[in-house]
């Protein structure tokens, strides 16, 4: 399933130093970026995903369908003819993996810790979800933004959330946002995202553009410093639509099950 070659890991993302005013321009910014990615629903592309933690290294070539706050499904090819080796079903609360090699199904619930023993990344569907779109959803309002920064041609919010902060940078040329961080109420950063090489589509009367390549950086705070589980993600193609689509996914017969929710071990180590 995986390979080495040509390795990728995640590049070290630039953030604005100097203090700026929320002006007016600075306000309407941000209300745009808040507003960009509403249109997206559905997403079906073909990617390369390399994947790496302390305790191993991945790269895949992957079918991934999508529906935003949704179904997702992932399907891993292997070598060189890309024979699919595992077909993955991702709901809001389940998943299903048919290992094809191995002839076994498992299945459990969706929970970062299932989450962890099939993809090696530790995550909550929701935020695996808008991380393959290449979104950043900005829910809150103009009031929860508590600091602007600019520099490089960049400027960066620094906005209060239910759960602690986040800060988005924001290309005011191109009205995207290129990078993101999250952090915990004491100010600890647990994630770190970065977008490049965006694609523009036309949903609507509107355009929208989305990144082709997706960094991606959770730190677990179950360890001693934080072990970084990173994840890059890189599309070779993918269709967008403002509808939901239908996934189907055909649940295998004659195959041994597997309580994913007992399974204490990585499946594919």
């Amino acid at each position: 399933m995986s390979s080495c070659t040509e390795f990728r890991t995640v590049t070290r993302q630039e953030w604005p130093s100097e203090a700026a005013g929320l002006t007016s321009e600075l306000a309407l910014l941000y209300q745009e970026v808040s507003a960009s990615s509403d249109p997206v629903r559905s997403l079906d592309g073909y990617a390369d995903i390399w994947i790496s933690t302390p305790r191993r290294q991945e790269r895949v070539y992957s079918n991934i369908q999508l529906n935003r706050a949704g179904d997702m499904r992932i399907i891993i090819s292997a070598g060189l003819l890309g024979w699919p080796v595992a077909d993955m079903l991702f709901r809001p609360d389940s998943l299903f993996v048919h290992d094809m090699l191995n002839s076994r199904l498992l299945a459990g619930r969706n929970t970062p810790d299932n989450m962890e023993k099939i993809l090696g990344l530790r995550s909550d569907y929701e935020f695996l979800s808008e991380a393959l779109f290449g979104l950043v959803a900005l829910r809150e309002p103009i009031g929860a933004i508590e600091s602007v920064k600019s520099g490089e041609g960049m400027v960066s919010y620094l906005v209060r959330t239910r759960s602690g902060r986040r800060e988005v940078l924001v290309n005011p040329l191109t009205r995207q946002i290129e990078a993101m961080k999250v952090m915990n109420p004491d100010g600890r950063v647990l994630v770190e995202m970065k977008f490049s090489g965006f694609m523009t589509y036309r949903l609507e009367g509107r355009s929208v553009s989305l990144p082709r390549d997706i960094e991606l950086v959770l730190h677990d705070q179950r360890l001693n410093g934080g072990g970084a589980h990173e994840m890059v993600i890189g599309y070779d193609e993918r269709t967008v639509d403002t509808r939901r689509k239908t996934i189907e996914y055909r649940m295998p017969e004659n195959v041994r099950v597997i309580d994913l929710d007992r399974l204490g071990l990585l499946p594919w180590l």
